[in-house]
Formats: structure tokens, sequence, C-alpha cells
């Protein structure tokens, strides 16, 4: 592996014209196709193998032409105070309304509140619903207009008007912290390389493989039904990883620069040894992402795999970008120790009286190993507290700031009609093998009247065919509550009995059943997504490390990180911690899919500074170092690099914290705090606490697990033969070739 880098490293350095060439012209293409695809609207959301999903296909086939996946308005009026919503200009205002709302081109049908009996019992609200033929997401601005200024229109009158509903639904907006994000990874690299152009390198190649892999999710996203949110955790994953994965080749091209190597030899090392690193890193990271698709919940799959290939350009881009533009720098980029003339006149630093950072705090950790273990497992264990009380469950708009109308509508229809009228649950009969289907919805409807928790339940609506019930049951309690879900399993166990006496099938479906239902699925898939990752990055680290331990304090270290990094989003965004600070409005049930996507991302994340950081640490032990000391190294050479990165990372999450979308502010927020715990507790203390409890122990491994693993060669072993290579006075003359190019 090492050395068949090290060739593409070198190739890239003296063919930098023709790589950076290919990755321009696929930057372009990529650009080209986005600008020209059509318009992408949300992705469609569907769980195969649920019951509420069952019901929806059924609806689809059996109710032609309903628009059961296009959007929806719910326009709610409210009289003045001591006024009805029947007196007659309060009517009026309603009805002109509806008729405005009825001329757009892409609604189907809206109700008269007045002849739907949509009023509150005491007749101060009312509400008119609008449908679709399309989504949210692709409603034209004329429609959402429209929309607005009937509802204004009828605010001018006198009353009180508010629009909830998926027709108002936008794309989601990461603000100004992003860029914030992008800034303070820009000053902690110059930091760290004493240089802008070294600093600017990584920026470069980060943000070219995040263009080209947005960029093609773009291109891509109409024809694979890819929803907005998809682009925005591609940019989010890709940008982090994209610049840590380059922040360690060129840290290690200058430390090669540093023993005296020639520029395209220490390229060909770089990326031979730290790129090796990038590999495996990458290929954990991957491994992660693409591994959400035994979920087997599409949307979730199509991002995971979208955010995988974003991550693969990052690795490929640092394995042969990095080395063609360091071709083009010349002594632009300086060897470790030494500053650029901007920021340290190009003089070569004076060196420590004592040993860095890196040193002096492994050295401790070495001294007192059971300490450290002690307080860092306590710590983790006591942030990850919280997440005994997770609550799962979908956002809705009850979950929106109360600015929004969306909200306010809300609000005005739990008032007016209960706090279960906003997330009705639609029970579908399907009597199509009974002799008599309206007695069997017959029977359906008075066993789910006499169901506790119901507050009312809609005459049956039929298809043409006479053989298929839609009902409409309104719980008494809020969507996300315990309560509604225990009605909707008392509904389907009450389903089981009427079918074994008519042969009709009860089905519950609606937003409310399917949230239900995700929730339940993601629950159940936990466990083996686990053993999958965890079991595939295990084997793919026992090549790495050649090692049995080291694998296994590594995924043992993550369940710490990860649990800690929920109790955080526990904290923050269920029980409101330090919500105003990060801009939580309205706290609630944490995201259905948030846990496991958490897990599988940050896996990937957590194994890249395990294998960053333990590799260093490997190569010392396999040059002769004895297993304290080869720690001590390890955290020499790459302490500083590592917590540069992590520092980078958290930043590129955290500026997504600043979206407008519930889901990436929680995701940003979450690998945030994940990467701080991971990096900062796990790998910088519990790691190097353990490695020394351990000693030789932790590189044991098999004899016969040695002979049948193949040999990678992470460490560069196989490099020692172009040791000859290193020049005796310098590399003046390949400066001098370099001014010519």
């Amino acid at each position: 592996m090492a050395t068949f880098l090290y060739k593409i490293g070198r190739f890239a350095f003296r063919r930098r014209h023709f790589v950076a060439l290919i990755w321009v012209a696929l930057l372009t293409l990529a650009g080209v196709g986005a600008a020209s695809a059509p318009t992408a609207g949300s992705s469609s959301f569907s769980i195969p193998g649920t019951e509420a999903q069952k019901a929806f296909d059924l609806l689809e086939s059996r109710y032609p032409g309903m628009s059961a996946d296009g959007a929806t308005a719910r326009v709610v009026f409210r009289a003045p105070s001591g006024e009805k919503m029947s007196a007659a200009a309060n009517k009026a205002a309603v009805k002109k309304t509806v008729k405005a709302l009825g001329d757009g081109s892409e609604v189907t049908s809206v109700t008269d509140p007045f002849k739907t009996h949509s009023l509150s019992k005491d007749g101060a609200i009312a509400y008119t619903q609008v449908r679709y033929d399309v989504s949210g997401m692709e409603l034209k601005d004329a429609s959402k207009d429209a929309l607005n200024e009937a509802a204004q229109e009828a605010r001018d009158t006198g009353l009180t008007v508010e629009v909830g509903g998926d027709a108002l639904q936008a794309a989601p907006e990461t603000g100004s912290t992003e860029v914030i994000g992008i800034a303070v990874a820009a000053v902690v690299l110059v930091i760290t390389f004493g240089s802008l152009i070294a600093a600017g390198l990584p920026l470069l190649t980060a943000l070219i493989g995040v263009g080209i892999g947005v960029s093609t999710i773009a291109a891509l996203a109409k024809a694979l039904d890819l929803g907005s949110t998809t682009s925005t955790l591609a940019m989010m994953i890709g940008l982090a990883v994209g610049i840590d994965y380059a922040l360690f080749i060129v840290s290690r091209y200058r430390a090669e620069l540093a023993e005296g190597r020639e520029r395209e030899e220490a390229a060909g090392r770089a990326v031979g040894t730290a790129g090796s690193a990038v590999v495996f890193a990458g290929l954990t990271v991957v491994i992660a992402l693409v591994g959400l698709a035994v979920v087997n919940i599409p949307m979730l799959t199509k991002m995971g795999v979208a955010a995988a290939g974003t991550v693969a350009i990052a690795v490929l881009i640092a394995l042969t970008m990095i080395p063609a533009l360091l071709g083009y720098t010349g002594r632009m980029v300086q060897p470790a120790g030494q500053k650029s003339k901007l920021l340290g006149g190009g003089r070569a630093a004076k060196k420590p009286a004592r040993p860095n950072m890196g040193t002096r705090w492994a050295s401790f950790v070495v001294r007192r190993p059971v300490a450290v273990l002690l307080l860092g497992v306590v710590g983790l264990g006591a942030a990850a507290v919280p997440a005994t009380s997770l609550e799962l469950g979908l956002p809705d708009d009850g979950s929106q700031p109360t600015s929004t109308t969306q909200r306010r509508a809300y609000d005005l229809l739990s008032d007016g009609f209960g706090p279960g009228f906003n997330g009705p649950l639609m029970v579908v009969v399907d009597a199509k093998s009974s002799t008599h289907p309206k007695a069997a919805v017959t029977k359906v409807t008075d066993t789910v009247k006499d169901l506790k928790g119901v507050v009312s339940v809609t005459p049956a609506t039929y298809n043409k065919a006479g053989d298929t019930a839609m009902i409409t049951v309104v719980p008494d309690s809020k969507p996300s509550s315990v309560k509604t879900e225990d009605l909707v399993h008392a509904i389907r166990d009450a389903g089981g009995d009427i079918k074994a006496g008519t042969d009709a099938e009860v089905l519950v479906t609606g937003t409310t059943a399917m949230n239900i239902d995700f929730s339940q699925k993601l629950n159940d898939a936990l466990v083996p997504y686990l053993a999958l990752v965890v079991g595939l990055a295990f084997l793919l680290l026992i090549v790495v490390f050649r090692s049995v331990l080291v694998p296994l304090k590594a995924a043992l270290g993550f369940l710490l990180s990860v649990m800690a990094a929920l109790g955080a989003v526990v904290a923050v965004f269920q029980w409101g911690w330090l919500a105003g600070l990060m801009g939580v409005e309205e706290t609630g049930p944490i995201m259905s899919m948030m846990p496991i996507f958490m897990v599988g991302v940050v896996f990937g994340l957590a194994m890249d500074y395990e294998v960053f950081l333990v590799t260093r640490m490997r190569e010392a032990y396999v040059h002769g170092e004895k297993p304290a000391q080869a720690i001590v190294t390890g955290f020499k050479h790459g302490a500083r690099v590592v917590t540069a990165a992590a520092v980078i990372m958290i930043a590129v999450f955290s500026g997504f914290i600043g979206s407008s979308e519930s889901m990436i502010k929680m995701i940003g927020f979450g690998l945030a705090i994940a990467v701080f715990f991971d990096a900062f507790v796990v790998r910088m203390a519990i790691v190097p606490a353990v490695l020394a409890l351990l000693g030789k122990r932790a590189w044991w491994l098999p004899k016969w697990l040695d002979r049948a693993l193949p040999n990678v060669d992470v460490e560069g072993e196989g490099l020692r033969a172009h040791d000859s290579d290193r020049p005796k006075d310098g590399d003046a003359d390949e400066d001098r070739k370099l001014a010519r190019v």
C-alpha cells in the first residue's frame, strides 16, 4: 500500500499540470451538470415493510388521481374577540378567501369550512384545507404567493389568519455561521503551518472536492429523487474530512522536508505514509455511511451514499491533487519548524528549550494512566446520563419557532379542536376480500369509536369500486405523545380481530402513524447496523494495526463518545439547556434518525483520529521503540496535527448549527460535540492511557492471523529502500528546477 501510494504521490508531483487539469475538468463538468439539471424537490418519503407505507400504497392504487403525496395547506381563521366566525362579515371574508384559493393552477381542492363544519365548538375558529397536485418543494412561487396573499387579504378584514402545512415548505438555509466555521478552519491552518500558502492548500482542495460532490448530487437529484437535505449533509461531512485529509498529508510533507529530502521525494513519502492512513480512515467513513442501507429506508440510504461519495472524492483529491499543488508551490511551503516570510521571516524557528505540548502530555498520561483513564470514562459517563431519557420523534409544525405562521396555525387548531387535531390518524379498510364490505367498514368505525383516547371518527369515504374506505380518527393527545402511539397500536390490534371475522384488512397510516413506524424501524435496525459497521471496521483496523486489542479499544472508545454526544443532544434539544445559545427556540423529541445517523457518521470520523494518531505510534513501535516511548513519539509527531484537525472539524460542523432546518441544526451540533469528546477525551486521553496499561500486549496478534492477513504496510516499511534518494546538501537544485516551471 505505502509503495503504491508513494508512486502515486511522485507521479502527481511530476505530472502536476495533467492532474490539476483532470480535477478542474471534473469540477467544470459537475458544475455544468448541476446548472443544466432540473430543479429537484423534496425527496419522497417511504418506509418499505411498514403498515403505514402499505396503507399509503393501497390508497395510491385504489384512489387514482388523489395526489396523496401532494402538498397541503391549512388556512386557519380566528374571529375578533367576542365575535363568531358565523357572523356575516366574517363568513363573507372566509368565503372570499376560499374562492381565491381555489383559482390556483396547482390546486386540486379547497374545502369550505361552513359546508364541512370545520368550526370549533365556541365558533371562534375555522379552517379550510387546500390540496395541491405537487409536493411542497415543487410548488411554484406563484402558488405560494397566492396562498400568502389570500391569507393577508383575510387579515385585512380584521380576522386572525395563519397558514400551516407543508405548502410553505422552503429549502433549508445554513446561515452565516457556515462561513464562520470555514474562517475558523483557515485560522487554525495558518497557526498550524505558519504559512498562508500551506494553510490554503487543504481549504482549496476541500472546496474543490465538495464542489464536485455537491454539484454531482444536484445534477442527479431529480433523476435519483434526492432531497435538499442530502446535499447539505454531503457538504458538511465532505468539507470536514476534505480539510482534515489534506492537512495530514501537507503536515507529513513538511516533516519529510525537515529531514532533508528533496520535494518530489517528500511528496511521495507523505502520500505513502500519511496517505495510507487517509485511505483507511476514509474507508471507515464510507463503510459507516453506506452501511445506513441496512436500515432499508430509501431516504436515509441516499443520504448515506451521497455523503460517502463526497468522502471518496476527498480521499482521491488528497492523494493526487495535494502533491500536484505542492509541486506548484515550491519553496513557498517550508519544512516543519520554519515559517513563511509573511509570518516569520522565513527563518528557522529556535529549538524549544523543552519538548512540545504533545510530548509533555503523552509523558504525563504514560506516568498516570489509571487516573487519566478513570477521569475520562467518568466524565463521558456523566455526559451520557441525559441519553437515558431520550425521546424520539419527527418534527411537525409544533416544533417550529413561535414566530412562524405554521406554528401559530398549529396552536390555533390545538386551541379550537384539541391537541390531536394536528395529527389525525387515517384508518384504511381494505374490504375487497369481504363478502359485505360496508358492514365490515361499519364494524371498524364502531370499534374505533369505542377505543380509549379517540375524540372523533369521521364517516367513511369509499372509493369508486366501494371495496376500500378511508376513516379519519382524531386522538385526544398531540401527535408526538406516547398516548397517540398507544392508540395506533390499539387500532392495529383491534384490526386483527376484525379481519378474523370479516376478512377486511385494517391499516393505519397518515403522518403520525408514518412517524411512529419510522421510529420503530430505526430502533429495530440500530443493533444490526452497529454490528455490521463496527464489525467491518474492526476487521479493517486489525489489518491496519496488526493487533486485536487496539481495534477493540477503538470501538469501545467510540461507544463512549457517541453516548456522551447523544446525552449532550438530549440536554440541549430536549431539555433546553443552552437552547438560547444554540438558537433552539422550541425543545421536543429528538429526531428519529438522529441516533442511527450519528452512530454511522461519528464512528467513521472517530476512526479517522484513531488511524492518524495510532498509526504514528505503530510506526515508532515497528521501528524498534518500546511501547511507552512509542506512545510519546506518536503524540510528538501527531498530537498537534490531530488537534488542529479536530478543531477544524468542530468549526465546520458548528457552522451548520445556524441552519433553518431543525435536522441540520441538530446533526451539526451532535457531530461537533461528538468530535470534541472523541478527539480530546477518547483519542487524546483514554487511548494513550489504555495503551500504556497494555504495554506490548496492545500490539499482540495471533501468529496464524498474522500469516493470514495481507500486509498493507501503513507504516511505510517498504519505503526504506528509497532512503538512498535523500540528498546530502539540501534541495537547492530541485528548487531551481521548480523555479523554471
